[in-house]
């Protein structure tokens, strides 16, 4: 008798790995679907930015704006934030999201099925945040209207560490009251990390 091969679920070939590459969930690999203008940030670049953190990951409260697969995010709960808010809109993505904070049991997630901007400009924020990433999908030109809300409202602690991905030829200008600490680029990528400073 031929051996019977088991169906794969549709959809499986539409998914991608991601791999955790620091703290406790260090090497756990987890799925994503392939979404339209989700493009997690790579691992080089991940390894980068959390050597320039540091000291500022562990018992953060933070958010992963426009998170897609969550890579920032949970890369963070892994290293030791406390509290991150993953938002999200698209549901194939949230749900993903969702998925991977369950089985990883991270506690401290929680994910925002909403317009990352939405969100900003509402009252449901665990405030003040200590880090934010904020990495939009680069065809939608959201970097301004995202950097604007967070600069609105009193989102940021004083010292607030915020990252910005972008491509290398985006325009957008922060606060006077953001200090570049960090830049690099990495081929068509530019990534910066800034922190706040109050008045």
């Amino acid at each position: 008798m031929a051996k019977q091969t088991r169906r794969q679920p549709a959809g499986d070939s539409l998914r991608q790995p991601l791999r955790l590459i620091g703290g406790q969930w260090r090497g756990r690999k987890l799925q994503f679907p392939l979404c339209d203008g989700l493009r997690p940030t790579g691992d080089r670049i991940r390894e980068t930015l959390f050597n320039w953190l540091g000291p500022y990951v562990p018992d953060a409260v933070g958010a992963d704006l426009f998170a897609g697969s969550g890579a920032l995010g949970l890369e963070a709960l892994s290293r030791g934030a406390r509290v991150m808010s993953f938002c999200e809109r698209d549901p194939a993505a949230a749900k993903a999201l969702a998925g991977n904070l369950a089985l990883l049991g991270a506690s401290g997630g929680r994910l925002q099925h909403m317009d990352a901007l939405q969100w900003l400009n509402s009252s449901k924020i665990d405030a003040p945040l200590d880090l934010v990433f904020l990495d939009p999908p680069f065809a939608a030109d959201l970097w301004q209207p995202s950097i604007d809300a967070l600069a609105a409202r009193p989102w940021l602690a004083d010292g607030a560490a915020i990252y910005i991905e972008s491509g290398v030829d985006s325009v957008f200008q922060v606060p006077d009251s953001w200090e570049l600490h960090r830049e690099k680029r990495a081929g068509s990528v530019c990534y910066r990390l800034y922190f706040y400073r109050a008045d």
